[in-house]
């Protein structure tokens, strides 16, 4: 899918591990676009809960994935912006209903089927840093750099606590920690595009490390520094 010119970055963790901090960073500095697939999803799970559709019902969902204008788009200061039939519903996608739901939603064959093929056309156009679950296993396997972040549950967990609270929302480090376990289960024994490092790919663990060490590890291996 790559075009001549066009370099491809796939970074690739379970939930928690830094991934969209430090692919945002990353594309920044290397002037390219970024893409947090793992937005998509969330469109496609905030729509089936707008749409009262059953999060069970894997035919609903597929159709939904099939149906829905889902379009991305990106703001000055690298975010991507998600819009859904036209409308921008980024401030909607990080919610804990919609992350819960998206763990299931992802997990469907069609909808991966769906949005995997619009991830690879928006690869296929220009240089890009993508992050998510599969971009190294599926999305993108012939991607220039591949890079797998992880880090334990617990600083995982810590990590989401302190953005709730910085945020000023009630959270419980217990009950992040208990659904970010389930999520971790669901992500790696799944049917669809399991998580797992990709063939290739530099693990990178970020327990003990700043976001600006990572990207600057990263950054070394991708040739910028």
């Amino acid at each position: 899918m790559k075009r001549q010119g066009v370099f491809q970055i796939a970074i690739d963790g379970p939930v928690g591990a830094g991934k969209t901090s430090v692919g945002r960073l990353l594309a920044r500095r290397l002037g390219c676009r970024f893409l947090d697939t793992g937005l998509t999803y969330r469109a496609v799970a905030l729509a089936a809960l707008d749409r009262e559709i059953d999060l069970k019902d894997s035919a609903a969902l597929g159709s939904l994935a099939a149906t829905m204008r889902l379009a991305v788009g990106g703001d000055p200061d690298g975010e991507s912006k998600i819009l859904v039939d036209g409308k921008d519903v980024s401030a909607r996608l990080k919610s804990e209903s919609v992350s819960d739901a998206a763990s299931l939603v992802s997990a469907v064959q069609e909808v991966r089927r769906h949005m995997v093929a619009a991830q690879r056309r928006i690869a296929a156009s220009e240089s890009i840093v993508m992050v998510g679950r599969d971009i190294g296993t599926v999305v993108l396997p012939d991607a220039d750099l591949k890079i797998f972040l992880t880090a334990t549950p617990e600083t995982r967990a810590r990590r989401r606590y302190d953005e709730l609270v910085g945020r000023g929302e009630a959270a419980s480090y217990d009950e992040i920690l208990a659904s970010l376990r389930g999520r971790d289960r669901r992500d790696s024994e799944r049917d669809a595009s399991p998580l797992r490092a990709a063939r290739g790919a530099h693990v990178v663990k970020t327990d003990n490390m700043e976001l600006e060490e990572v990207v600057s590890a990263i950054e070394k291996l991708a040739g910028g520094g």
